[in-house]
């Protein structure tokens, strides 16, 4: 059951008797047993309620939603044995919880405010339980609240943090278990000192930190913004705290410390519900707290995740090749302390922890570098506020860095001190790096002079290629001639003019490059024995570089529907990707007519030759299908959401998924994949490319695409997955049916684990393999509009604590297909390809 279902289950007993009707109680009133009391628009209500286990509790709950949901306990330390409780004000200011005797079981502080004949606390559309010391209800009567005791959760307007001058803490404490409220293992709270940051507790163990408030946001929560929500922290002398705001009036939301989980969620309620999460951290093993140990740094794109910063190498390289970085990094240079000493940016990184740093709010950078050097204990600084762009103030780490993770955008500067002499070395290297401008300009010149006069020289070419094919052999019509001039006498001109080419299109491209040579004697001559795949692309290749390093070589076929702009554009493309589930690309080849792409080599090939191989796919067990469909799932969350650029894949397929030597699923393929800038979500094509059985109705019939029609071929893919059965190959004559219709009878009837495929071996938990099919029928519904984004799809696959919507009938844009070879159709202007084997 969700976390949301058991909290109702631990809130059954919750008043269902009679009401009062009334929001407030004074100096003469009180509510007894079942009586409640309802805000004035009928959000929250405040009474006593029983989990199974016959103790009670006074509580407060939304009411006016169909989830009532418990969001704040008063007893939570102290509950009432001896029912029917009674709450009261005393006449001291005090709220006090009675049991059956009279016994007081539970008493709120002493009043902040002196009590008056009309004092009167009452229950506020917000959830505050605010007792006025007037009955006013102005900010200079609150004499006590319930806001400033939060138990599992924060509402729109409360505080997490401290407040210094009335001393106060305010803490999210989960449930001890759904069935009981007392304090349980895990505590969401700040840490005061240096910068502000939150960190979340299980018990006196850190297991995750926001990152340090930076004055423009918390640095490990990069997704914090948001149309919906207002946030803020506040750090003064006073006070510091996190805080926030709903900016649509019809949004619930509820920040949500769950014991259950171990995590830190939010949830939104809109319309007529359910909850669904929003988000959670922590979200995935970066956001484990020190993960990397000291001055190293995670990266969930890279495997293994741990990275040392840039002067500093493991403790334990055996630790560390065991993929443990807990033991952090030490400096390959020592500090001379002094003159000899540098510093060298990191700007990707979340800040580290900062609880221990030390803060000087009127200093500059530049005073900040020289406090620094002159502190023989100074790891590294940075500005203490970067809001609106401009450094402000200056933070000073004297102990080891700690906590840092990168990302794919620049958060701030970090500068980390280092040995004189590695900071040179390092510079030296970025040079190396660095294409040289002069160069760059008289190669463009020239290359566009060569182009010209190749453009001339081109078409006498065509025509007299056009008349000998009427008479050449077809043979190997798919590929390219290979020119075998592996040790040839090339002319100084010719290579004048090749490296005046590859200047040009290293400019274009901005990926490092291969020669020609290189990738023959890779490949040994592309050595028929060494291809492992065939697709719409070309031939893919495999080979052993010089230093050792095997690599896939994808050469470009001369029948090839992609040709040198769909070569650019997944060069393009995938150069501005990093991800551990999208397939690293090396290099790339441009030399005259070749053209190819330097792949990492994927030892286990494409998922589509185990899932649709009988032998292969009785190893599939599903704990490995289960991560491979979240790993594809977080690739295309990062294409979608998260990287630079929005990415649309357009041909998600199996063969188009490879698997690394751990099964780690990588997305590859991005030859017809288009950039989406801003807020752009759709585009329409008259070309429209794709492959049977995995492209969204509106993008096969109407050439309209967006997120939504990867998110069908994610559907169709998961169906596929689990069922071990091609959604084009399957087709049941007598219920005239398609993989994906025959799924969705399946779900209707509550046969949904039929779809299992019957050859996978080993153990399944059932409730996670019908989550996983209700996911991707909701991918594949006919309406865009009504399937689900990537973060979604992500959360509704990991957390068992979310509640799903019933899926409507999938859009299925084929009829019967029985041919599974490869092809190239053309039907209505439409293009679309199947491919067997696509391996890199």
């Amino acid at each position: 059951m969700c976390r949301v279902l058991l909290l109702v289950a631990a809130a059954c007993c919750f008043f269902s008797g009679s009401v009062a009707a009334t929001d407030s109680i004074d100096l003469a009133a009180s509510i007894t047993g079942n009586q409640t009391l309802v805000s004035a628009g009928g959000i929250f209500e405040l009474g006593f309620f029983s989990p199974p286990g016959g103790r009670t509790y006074l509580g407060i709950r939304y009411a006016g939603i169909a989830d009532r949901t418990v969001v704040w306990v008063a007893n939570r330390n102290d509950p009432l044995i001896s029912a029917p409780g009674a709450l009261r004000l005393s006449p001291d200011g005090r709220l006090l919880i009675l049991d059956r005797q009279n016994s007081t079981v539970w008493s709120s502080p002493a009043p902040t405010r002196r009590i008056t004949a009309g004092a009167v606390a009452r229950l506020g559309d917000d959830g505050n339980f605010l007792l006025s010391s007037d009955g006013s209800g102005s900010p200079q009567s609150v004499a006590w609240q319930s806001f400033d005791y939060p138990t599992d959760t924060l509402l729109p307007g409360m505080k997490l943090g401290m407040d210094f001058k009335r001393r106060l803490t305010r803490n999210l404490t989960s449930w001890n278990s759904p069935n009981d409220p007392s304090p349980g293992q895990y505590t969401f709270k700040l840490v005061p000192g240096g910068l502000p940051e939150f960190f979340l507790f299980q018990g006196p163990k850190k297991i995750y930190a926001s990152g340090p408030f930076n004055g423009a946001g918390l640095t490990g929560v990069p997704n914090l913004m948001s149309k919906d929500f207002i946030f803020k922290v506040v750090n003064s002398p006073d006070e510091t705290y996190y805080s926030y705001a709903i900016t649509d009036p019809k949004l619930r939301s509820r920040f949500l410390m769950d014991g259950t989980a171990g995590l830190v969620q939010r949830y939104v309620w809109t319309n007529n519900g359910p909850w669904s999460s929003f988000w959670y951290y922590p979200t995935d093993p970066c956001d484990t707290y020190g993960k990397c140990g000291a001055f190293g740094y995670c990266d969930i794109t890279q495997a293994p995740l741990c990275t040392c910063l840039p002067g500093f190498e493991p403790r334990s390289t055996e630790q560390w090749n065991l993929r443990d970085g807990t033991g952090g990094c030490v400096r390959t240079t020592n500090l001379s302390c002094g003159a000899g000493d540098g510093f060298w940016p990191v700007n990707r990184m979340k800040l580290p922890e900062a609880t221990n740093a030390t803060v000087h709010a009127d200093m500059t950078l530049d005073q900040c570098r020289q406090l620094c050097l002159a502190n023989c204990s100074c790891r590294a600084y940075s500005a203490a506020n970067v809001s609106g762009g401009i450094n402000r103030g200056c933070v000073i780490w004297g102990v080891d860095l700690m906590d840092m993770r990168q990302y794919p955008a620049v958060v701030q500067d970090v500068f980390i001190r280092l040995a004189q002499s590695e900071v040179d070395a390092l510079i030296a290297a970025a040079r190396r790096q660095r294409p040289n401008r002069k160069l760059l300009i008289a190669g463009v010149a020239a290359a566009s002079g060569v182009l010209l006069l190749g453009a001339i020289l081109g078409c006498c070419c065509f025509w007299r290629k056009k008349r000998h094919a009427k008479t050449a052999p077809s043979s190997h019509s798919d590929v390219l001639p290979l020119r075998h001039r592996k040790h040839p006498a090339a002319s100084p001109a010719r290579n004048q003019r090749l490296a005046e080419n590859r200047m040009s299109s290293e400019k274009d491209l901005d990926l490092p490059f291969f020669d020609l040579e290189a990738i023959l004697t890779a490949t040994d001559d592309f050595d028929p024995d060494s291809k492992i795949g065939q697709g719409g692309f070309g031939s893919v290749y495999m080979g052993k570089l010089e230093d050792g390093q095997e690599v896939a070589v994808k050469r470009l076929s001369k029948k090839s529907v992609q040709g040198v702009g769909e070569f650019k554009n997944e060069v393009k493309l995938i150069a501005k990707l990093q991800h551990r589930n999208l397939v690293k690309l090396l290099g790339c080849c441009i030399d005259e007519d070749e053209r190819m792409l330097v792949y990492e080599f994927m030892p286990n090939n494409s998922l589509d030759t185990f899932i649709f191989d009988e032998e292969k796919r009785k190893s599939l067990v599903w704990k490995n299908r289960f991560e491979i469909i979240m790993g594809i799932a977080r690739g295309l969350l990062y294409l979608h959401e998260d990287s630079r650029v929005r990415i649309i894949h357009r041909d998600m397929k199996a063969s188009n998924v490879l698997l690394d030597r751990n099964m780690i699923p990588k997305i590859s393929d991005f030859g017809i994949a288009r950039m989406f800038g801003g807020d752009q979500t759709t585009e329409y094509t008259m070309k429209v490319i794709g492959t049977y059985g995995y492209m969204s109705p509106e993008y096969a019939m109407d050439g309209v695409f967006s997120m939504k029609s990867d998110i069908y071929s994610f559907g169709v893919l998961v169906i596929e997955i689990i069922t071990g059965k091609r959604n084009r190959g399957f087709y049941d004559d007598e219920l005239d049916l398609n993989l994906l219709g025959y799924a969705w009878m399946l779900w209707k009837e509550g046969r949904g684990v039929e779809l299992l495929d019957e050859a996978m071996g080993g153990t399944f938990d059932y409730d996670v393999v019908l989550r996983c099919i209700q996911v991707a029928l909701l991918c594949v519904q006919v309406h865009p509009r009504s399937r689900p984004l990537m973060s979604s799809v992500v959360m509704l696959l990991s957390s068992e604590n979310a509640t799903m919507p019933e899926p409507n009938e999938p859009g299925v844009n084929i009829g019967k297909i029985t041919s599974d070879t490869e092809s190239s159709q053309t039907q209505t202007g439409i293009s679309l390809t199947e491919t067997a084997v696509d391996a890199r």
